[in-house]
């Protein structure tokens, strides 16, 4: 023992040079290190709220402060509109939130989103498969055999009847505008103004039927609109500026 010790000893600084990383992979270890810690802070709890059609896990994260008015936020409803999905992650991955008890869901059509279609693995157009005023519908808004048929639709309705939101804000794309036909009609107009969004109607082409934001505005004492972004918004503006700008909007501080 006091032989291998010794033998230790003597080698001991000509180890120390093969332990120490180098400069670079070390600042890049304490960056993810530092990431994990924040976001440690920022995330109270990750809920899967249901899977999709091909078992991919639809995740909830909880930000902010329980016991504030309930705000949920929810991205890539249809698979093919996924910029926005990263405002949300950038507040995921961000310092902790303040003001406000926070539910984002940056991935709602997980299985649409995996093969950047519009619809999930039913062919459904999950924005119009939800139960209040559903109609057949088929074609580019395919509503489904009946209502609230597929298993993301359940999902999103047994989670929003769980937390009781006062605003839901839905994210989409192309259109380019905050919709005003909502029960919360000065909320659209500060999101409109946050977001530098013009306020505009949608009428969805006479195909509004069985819609998220028509479902829960009629069941909820909350209220809930759509926020479309435009076809291909910057990354600096999804990552940097509509973070800050949908705090702002929801009255939160981070």
């Amino acid at each position: 023992m006091k032989r291998l010790l010794a033998l230790l000893a003597l080698l001991a600084p000509l180890l120390a040079p093969l332990l120490v990383l180098p400069p670079a992979q070390a600042q890049v270890r304490a960056q993810v290190r530092a990431q994990s810690q924040a976001q440690a802070g920022t995330v109270l709890e990750t809920r899967v709220i249901g899977h999709s059609v091909q078992g991919r896990p639809i995740r909830a994260y909880h930000l902010g402060e329980p016991g504030k008015p309930v705000v949920v936020v929810i991205a890539t409803m249809h698979g093919d509109e996924t910029a926005s999905r990263r405002i949300l992650l950038s507040l995921v991955h961000g310092t902790p939130v303040r003001g406000v008890d926070l539910w984002l869901v940056p991935t709602y059509n997980p299985d649409g989103a995996a093969h950047h279609r519009r619809v999930n693995a039913h062919g459904v157009d999950l924005n119009r498969n939800y139960p209040y005023k559903w109609q057949r519908l088929t074609g580019h808004y395919n509503s489904g055999p009946r209502p609230a048929s597929e298993p993301e639709t359940k999902a999103m309705m047994a989670f929003l009847q769980q937390v009781r939101p006062l605003r839901v804000v839905s994210f989409h794309q192309p259109l380019h505008g905050i919709d005003i036909d909502t029960k919360q009609r000065a909320f659209a107009r500060r999101l409109a103004h946050f977001l530098q969004l013009p306020v505009k109607r949608f009428e969805c082409g006479g195909a509004c039927h069985g819609t998220m934001t028509m479902w829960f505005n009629h069941g909820f004492a909350g209220g809930a609109l759509t926020a479309e972004y435009g076809a291909h918004p910057s990354r600096r503006e999804m990552t940097k500026q509509a973070p800050r700008r949908l705090l702002r909007a929801i009255h939160a501080t981070r």
